[in-house]
């Protein structure tokens, strides 16, 4: 492009203020990094105080990033909310989404992760059983290049022996069946780069079972070792009925096993009824043995009548998770959103 004198008089001006800006730029000019703690919290306004007071100490250490703590109230009927706003009041980095009612934890966490905007998220519960502490490793890790930073228990020494045993055979049976194996002893604590949380918001599942997303989008992973803390306050919201709910939700929603097994149960029940069956013709016509069957008969009808039963029942299950998804309602609904402030990554 050709300038006329004047032209490029009054261009000069312009090009010397870029150059003074370019040439005293800070690094802390440019925007620094984010990240996005999700905390989902159920009736724990009792250990509310304690949870912020490690975790902002934690974060204020780690002074090259940014941050956001994303606390959800999962329908809290005790003064959870009432806490997490007069926090987001004291600390503008604070959100707190309110939910319309209790959706459960896989609902509140997706809230979360749907509205966290920084660099990596690190979903965390509020109990302190997982340590915040442990975030600092895990930012290390991270920057060495993992996409995923998995928090992963060293022991269940805290947990009841029963469900120790139970949760080691749900590991065992869901990675034997399903498509994509979970990593053991290992939570929702984690830390997540964006474009894992990016591939995460594209699942159009309704009816999640997290810990299975988050292991079926992949990703270079590595480990962070802890031990688990005792709840500070409170006592543990997932009763057995709820962990078996969803232990069912992790099965079905990666396997269609327990659907194939029933043709093998069926095709084996049949031969054996074949095999018995000319057993008792062979007996009738070779040794002339009459068979009274009526006890006999009665027990086959019932074995063979709780079998169809119950693999009507896994079925029903599969068709229920259909309905569910086809009627596209929303995974939650947010009531209200209590403070924050945009960060600035």
């Amino acid at each position: 492009m050709q300038f006329d004198r004047l032209s490029a008089f009054c261009y000069i001006p312009y090009l010397t203020k870029k150059a003074f800006k370019i040439s005293n730029l800070h690094p802390s000019s440019f925007p620094i990094r984010c990240l996005s703690i999700v905390v989902p919290c159920f009736n724990e306004g009792d250990g509310l105080d304690a949870f912020f007071s490690r975790l902002e100490s934690v974060l204020f250490k780690l002074q090259a990033y940014d941050y956001e703590i994303i606390c959800i109230d999962d329908g809290s009927f005790d003064n959870t909310l009432e806490i997490l706003c007069r926090h987001a009041v004291r600390n503008p980095r604070i959100v707190v989404l309110e939910l319309s009612r209790n959706f459960g934890k896989e609902a509140a966490l997706t809230a979360g992760i749907d509205t966290a905007r920084g660099d990596a998220v690190i979903p965390l519960d509020a109990d302190l059983q997982h340590p915040p502490e442990l975030i600092v490793d895990m930012v290390k890790q991270w920057e060495n290049g993992s996409d995923v930073v998995l928090a992963q228990r060293q022991s269940r020494k805290i947990d009841h022996p029963v469900q120790r045993l139970v949760t080691q055979w749900f590991y065992r049976l869901h990675n034997w069946i399903a498509e994509c194996a979970i990593p053991r002893d290992v939570g929702d604590f984690r830390l997540m780069d964006k474009r894992v949380v990016e591939a995460l918001k594209r699942l159009p599942e309704r009816r999640r079972f997290m810990k299975g997303l988050f292991a079926w989008v992949g990703f270079r992973q590595s480990i962070v070792e802890f031990v688990v803390e005792p709840r500070k306050s409170g006592r543990s919201s997932f009763s057995a009925r709820r962990l078996w709910v969803l232990a069912l939700e992790g099965i079905t929603s990666f396997s269609t096993v327990p659907l194939a097994v029933w043709a093998y149960i069926g095709f084996t029940v049949a031969m054996l009824a074949l095999v018995y069956g000319c057993w008792i013709i062979i007996k009738t016509l070779l040794f002339g043995i009459d068979v009274p069957g009526y006890a006999s008969l009665l027990t086959a009808i019932l074995f063979l009548g709780g079998i169809q039963l119950m693999g009507i029942g896994v079925l029903g299950e599969y068709i229920g998770r259909i309905y569910s998804e086809s009627k596209q309602r929303p995974i939650y609904i947010i009531r209200q959103r209590y403070g924050g402030e945009s960060p600035d990554a």
